[in-house]
């Protein structure tokens, strides 16, 4: 509300009254807010590290019926000097991965660690039923699959459940591939 000329020349300084500002930030805020926030950022980290990410590492990857700490829990029981003793390998196999209509191939050289001898002479005497194995499994597969290095320990895990499935009497302790080329 505007006044006139002639009271505002009436109006001594000391008359006029000043609202002091608000302040847009409260101070208590920031004394009892942020260091409460801290508190929080810190327990969230707590439980998530400590808590939470056991759970997560204490789970499996599963994939089907098989897992990785399956083939990992098989090789703990096996002398880890009788790894890689008998190692039985398909080499050169070529495979062509699902949905590329034969435009794109995967050169791959498997082997196979048993455990005797005689499970390697099985294997041998077997040898068109382990390839089988190999190629069905891996041709199953996407592009996106076969070309990420994580998965190989999966695809492990499905050819040795594969070939465990076709011949019942063998012990699988590791699957190596020795040449994994995808074109």
């Amino acid at each position: 509300m505007a006044l006139p000329e002639e009271q505002l020349e009436n109006i001594k300084p000391e008359d006029i009254k000043i609202a002091p500002e608000k302040s847009s930030i409260n101070t208590k805020m920031l004394i009892i807010g942020i260091p409460l926030f801290i508190i929080q950022l810190i327990a969230v980290y707590f439980i998530t590290a400590n808590i939470l990410m056991k759970k997560i590492q204490g789970q499996t990857i599963e994939n089907g019926k098989d897992s990785v700490t399956a083939v990992q829990t098989i090789n703990k029981k096996n002398n880890p000097a009788d790894l890689g003793k008998f190692i039985y390998s398909t080499d050169d196999v070529i495979i062509n991965p699902a949905d590329t209509d034969g435009k794109r191939l995967l050169l791959t050289s498997v082997g196979f660690d048993v455990p005797t001898a005689d499970m390697e002479n099985e294997l041998k005497a077997r040898d068109a039923m382990v390839k089988d194995a190999v190629i069905s499994t891996l041709s199953s597969q996407d592009l996106a699959k076969l070309d990420d290095a994580a998965y190989r320990d999966t695809l492990k895990m499905q050819i040795s459940s594969r070939l465990k499935s076709l011949i019942p009497s063998i012990t699988i302790n590791n699957v190596y591939f020795s040449k994994y080329i995808l074109q």
